[in-house]
């Protein structure tokens, strides 16, 4: 499935370190500001012990793990919205996208270039986050022009969203944060607006046993007004780990006191922020993990495997995760009463291991 997340954030503030350690692909990431101009996508893999553990009792021939796509976009300048710095098209990138990764610099090292005159990370995200506020009003300001000519015909239906576009207009341009009614939502959600988008902030250091905790109480403290996550990353770091060997890795980390690269954590973080979670299917040719939005049914689900599956399906046999693990696989599951019979509208959760019977 094609969810995306968008890696934005000021120039040189290390989002192409950040990709090339994701993706471990080999991409510019110079010092200088628009070094990335067209957008780079990476599809990545969520990193997942259940399923490795699964794929183990079961001695799957396959193990397929659940993805990630992340989207590269070139550094945002201040008045990206009137089209400095190539804005416009650099925004029009993140509106493909379903989340936003907000790289945040903090740190100081004079030998770095820095587009904006400050250096700290409050101010730098006021910057990003004014320019996606300003992009987004000026596409409401064309959705209302375009209705009041409708509504002008006394047409209640355009009257109404009239008055929808005005209110979100007005709110949008206080640059506060709200909790946004459903309504709200999906009008939001239709017009493609940024600040609807859900954000996780990537605070990049340069010391990850001795970072600036100044600047990442900044960075949290405003990630709070948004109920948003933020995760604490080295990025120079990672990049260096995701060209090493996985002995060389574990090496490193256990140097660092770290149990795993902060990826590992950015990753399913970024999972978690687009709204989705998984579900395990197992057998002797293939153990996989599949992503699918929060508040699938059973039915649904089984689409997602195969388009013969949603039309044919019967049932669906679920197994959780934890007790899949304690009585070792599907038969001591079922012989212990710990495996359900469902119905296509039972909704999946996070870890089931499902087997779908299907009709012919």
């Amino acid at each position: 499935m094609g969810f995306k997340c968008g890696i934005v954030g000021l120039p040189n503030v290390g989002k192409s370190t950040l990709f090339n350690a994701l993706t471990a692909a080999d991409i510019e990431a110079n010092n200088y500001p628009f070094c990335t101009i067209d957008p780079n996508v990476g599809v990545v893999e969520i990193p997942d012990p259940q399923l490795t553990t699964i794929s183990e009792i079961v001695q799957s021939k396959k193990t397929i793990p659940s993805l990630m796509h992340f989207v590269d976009i070139a550094g945002l300048v201040k008045d990206a919205a009137s089209g400095m710095g190539l804005g416009n098209q650099f925004l029009a990138h993140i509106r493909e996208t379903q989340a936003i990764a907000h790289v945040v610099r903090c740190f100081d090292d004079p030998d770095v270039i820095r587009v904006e005159d400050s250096s700290h990370p409050a101010n730098d995200i006021e910057v990003i986050e004014t320019e996606l506020a300003l992009s987004d009003l000026e596409r409401v300001e064309k959705s209302i022009l375009k209705i009041k000519k409708v509504a002008k015909s006394a047409n209640k239906e355009a009257i109404a969203k009239q008055k929808q576009l005005e209110s979100l207009h007005e709110k949008i341009s206080q640059m506060v944060s709200y909790q946004w009614s459903k309504e709200e939502m999906a009008l939001g959600h239709e017009l493609g607006l940024l600040t609807f988008k859900p954000m996780l902030y990537i605070a990049n250091v340069d010391d990850i046993q001795n970072p600036n905790q100044e600047y990442i109480q900044a960075v949290k403290a405003h990630a709070n007004t948004k109920n948003a996550p933020v995760i604490v990353i080295c990025a120079k770091i990672e990049a260096e780990l995701a060209l090493l060997s996985p002995e060389e890795q574990n090496e490193f980390l256990h140097d660092l006191g770290l149990s795993e690269p902060g990826l590992n954590q950015m990753i399913r973080v970024g999972h978690q922020t687009l709204g989705l979670h998984h579900f395990y299917t197992a057998g002797p040719k293939e153990a996989r993990s599949w992503t699918l939005p929060l508040n699938t049914n059973a039915q649904q689900a089984a689409g997602l495997i195969h388009t013969d599956f949603y039309k044919k399906f019967i049932r669906a046999e679920v197994i959780h995760y934890d007790d899949f693990i304690a009585h070792h696989g599907e038969a001591g599951a079922k012989k212990n009463g710990v495996w359900a019979v469902e119905g296509k509208d039972y909704m999946i959760q996070t870890g089931d291991v499902v087997f779908f019977r299907i009709g012919n």
